[in-house]
């Protein structure tokens, strides 16, 4: 028999404590059927480890899993799980380590001001790891994310509650008019391809290179843009001012992970418009202290600990409090604002909860408040207020009737990744920023000032190609509208236009309907098929696509995370992933404090199902086959049964479902009939699960109610992990006995 690998991911969090409960499930019920599910570590742990091996001694050394998984994406063979890891900002890069370095592992300090050759060496080498690091590298091909039936169906039959809406709610988006990134943009097609550069020409005559050695292929779509820091400034102070007269609550919202570059900066504007006085007032002791406020108040507080006049700084914060614009609050308990630090508030799974909670976010007395939703740049901005106003007008969405809006995503060999790769820049100093090619010929160029944020993204040709071809598949096999989230009014949108109508008329789209609008108009059109009960899918660039598979999600079945994500890649392998939704910290905090985590796997389930069947597909493997067939069917009992996590201590955790989705898995590959050697085996563990479910769960639930030591947090010990996860003696040993 041969046998052919999925790749299950280890990543960080919630979803990694997880795995260490489920996989073991998982290599027992795919033991004997050509199928081998093995790990690689693209954790932001394993990710700084394998970026210094020649610090760390031979056992503490691990290979680059995501550079080997970068190459087999790139092969047919390809089949990968891959789930939510950290993207991470600037702080959590830091923790991580912190912990490292207290765990014996000689990994050198973020400089986060690199002034030394050194430093930069090392600061450069650290920016593989930040921000949307593994996304990219992984998803070569685009992104086909959707609800699965079972999912929705539930959903729809156990529906959790949207908060209701008031017609006289002051809440709004608040976005800029002019300086953003929207307004500046410049876009080319590079039709014959070729090398190219980026520079920056000072009033002085001097040029400096800002990006040498750079290369497009035929046809690609290359696009430029600026954030004017002025226009930003003078924005954010017109909204902080109006937010305090009209009551509001003032939110900004950012992506400062995967915009790992600009949207920091656009968070650190934020931070020391809000905080003017006190930044110009404190301004050489900050400096001192080495004050960053890209990484927000929180670092604030902790650079100025030991400074003498510390207690005078706390107070002019809180003077600052007392006179602006109340903010938003990530923790009322803890005092946690908006501003605390630029990975707590995330755009696209911030907005979606002000849509659910009635247009609301927590103040700081612990109560919802309407609020002015800060999102800086008009691209997506706009879409975000006409929901907004949708549900002003005709009220909350009900999950219970609701439509979907499944996306078809452009995202294949790093299309469109605006702000996570080194092709954005602080300008340094006034001037003209070029983009050259190698004959001398200028592509595009902005005059810019110093502290603009300007950037580039790139779209391959057969990025787009494969993208329209994903749509018109998605199309044909639902019978759904597809709707192309295009703007003629954006210079990337109209040279992406162009490739679309030349794309579509290779494929055979008679009785298809497909409409092209810009992104308020899409939202409009969604909103009104989704109040019917109606699907659409949307079809959408990269940024977009993320933004709405959290969005329609979190309104439809109350999270992202159980979302399924395939993505077929160019070269004929598949990546399956597991939903949107993060890596859920706080599931982690609370599994730390009382043993409970609530970490629902649902996502998992439908990603390895998915997976087994692309597998089964590709190399003839008719085990493959049933095993995804049967796993549909015991997800699909799963949810009638209501097996999912709780939230509380003395209920079904995430333990306890993994639990039932082995018994029911077990139970449909025991009824089956295709296969006899299958059924024979899974007919006696289905029967030793029946008869030891008493014992199990209360095994499972003795392991709840006191504190875990999982010895690391972004760097686990296995062992310790390992028994916290599997608790139960008698459930073990009918699984490992299985293998």
């Amino acid at each position: 028999m041969i046998v052919k690998k999925i790749i299950w991911t280890k990543i960080d969090e919630a979803p990694a404590l997880a795995t260490y409960s489920l996989l073991p499930i998982v290599q027992a019920f795919t033991k004997g059927t050509g199928v081998s599910v093995e790990t690689r570590d693209i954790s932001l742990a394993g990710r700084i480890i394998a970026t210094f091996p020649e610090q760390l001694t031979e056992s503490q050394r691990i290979s680059d899993d995501l550079a080997w998984l970068s190459e087999l994406s790139l092969s047919p063979e390809a089949n990968i799980i891959k789930l939510p890891n950290v993207s991470a900002s600037i702080p959590q890069l830091k923790e991580a380590i912190r912990e490292l370095q207290e765990q014996g592992y000689n990994v050198p300090d973020y400089p986060e001001v690199a002034t030394s050759e050194a430093d930069k060496a090392v600061q450069a080498r650290y920016s593989k790891v930040l921000g949307s690091a593994v996304n990219p590298v992984l998803r070569e091909g685009n992104s086909d994310r959707r609800a699965p039936l079972a999912v929705k169906n539930f959903a729809k039959k156990n529906h959790h509650k949207l908060g209701a809406w008031s017609a006289d709610s002051k809440t709004e988006v608040a976005h800029m008019n002019g300086g953003d990134f929207y307004g500046n943009e410049q876009s080319i097609v590079s039709e014959a391809g070729g090398a190219f550069r980026i520079e920056l020409a000072g009033s002085d005559g001097k040029t400096t290179i800002l990006k040498d050695g750079l290369s497009a292929m035929p046809g690609e779509i290359l696009d430029g843009t600026f954030m004017s820091v002025k226009a930003l400034r003078k924005f954010y102070e017109e909204q902080i001012v109006d937010a305090a007269s009209r009551g509001q609550l003032l939110s900004v919202h950012l992506k400062a992970t995967m915009m790992k570059v600009s949207d920091p900066i656009l968070f650190g504007h934020a931070v020391t418009v809000f905080f003017k006085d006190v930044f110009e007032k404190h301004a050489a002791a900050f400096k001192d202290a080495g004050v960053n406020p890209n990484m927000g108040l929180g670092d604030l507080y902790s650079k100025i600990e030991s400074l003498p006049q510390r207690a005078k700084i706390e107070a002019d914060i809180t003077a600052t409090y007392a006179k602006r614009a109340a903010l938003a609050m990530v923790d009322s308990d803890k005092g946690i604002t908006n501003l605390h630090a630029p990975n707590d508030v995330i755009v696209d799974a911030s907005m979606p909860v002000v849509v659910r909670d009635s247009g609301k976010m927590w103040n700081a007395e612990g109560k919802l408040q309407d609020t002015k939703a800060v999102i800086p740049d008009r691209s997506y901005a706009t879409m975000y207020q006409e929901i907004l106003d949708n549900c002003k007008q005709f009220g909350a969405l009900d999950p219970a009737t609701m439509g979907s809006v499944p996306n078809v995503g452009l995202m294949a060999q790093k299309a469109e990744e605006y702000g996570s790769h080194p092709t954005t820049f602080e300008i340094p100093f006034d001037g003209i920023v070029r983009v050259v090619d190698t004959a001398g010929d200028v592509l595009m160029q902005h005059r810019v000032e110093a502290g603009d944020v300007w950037r580039m993204s790139r779209t391959r040709d057969i990025a787009v190609q494969d993208w329209v071809k994903l749509a018109v598949r998605r199309a044909r096999a639902t019978g759904t509208p597809a709707v192309f989230w295009l703007d003629s009014n954006r210079a990337h949108d109209v040279n992406l236009l162009t490739k679309v109508m030349k794309s579509l008329k290779a494929h055979d789209t008679e009785g298809l309907e497909i409409r092209f609008m810009a992104p308020v108009q899409a939202m409009r059109y969604s909103l009104q098929r989704i109040r019917k009960g109606l699907d659409t899918i949307s079809v959408t660039g990269n940024v977009l696509r993320d933004y709405l598979t959290d969005l329609f999600p979190i309104l439809e079945v109350g999270t992202s995370a159980k979302m399924l994500s395939v993505v077929p890649l160019l070269a004929g392998g598949g990546l399956f992933e597991t939903g949107a939704g993060g890596s859920a910290p706080k599931h982690v905090q609370q599994f730390v404090k009382e043993g409970y985590l609530r970490w629902d796997s649902l996502g998992e389930f439908s990603a390895l199902a998915a997976s087994l069947g692309h597998l089964a597909a590709t190399f003839r493997n008719e085990k493959a086959q049933i095993l995804a067939d049967t796993l549909d069917q015991a997800i699909a009992k799963f949810l009638d049964n209501n097996r999912s996590p709780a939230r509380k201590v003395g209920q079904i955790d995430n333990r306890g479902s993994h639990f039932y989705l082995a018994l029911y898995w077990a139970e449909a590959l025991a009824a089956q009939s295709k296969d006899v050697a299958l059924q024979t085996k899974f007919a006696t563990i289905a029967s030793q699960l029946t008869a030891n479910e008493t014992k199990i769960n209360e095994e499972l639930l003795a392991a709840q109610g006191s504190a875990v030591d999982m010895g690391g947090y972004y760097h686990p010990d296995d062992d310790k992990t390992s028994r916290a996860m599997r608790p139960s003696a008698t459930l073990n040993g009918i699984i490992d006995g299985a293998v």
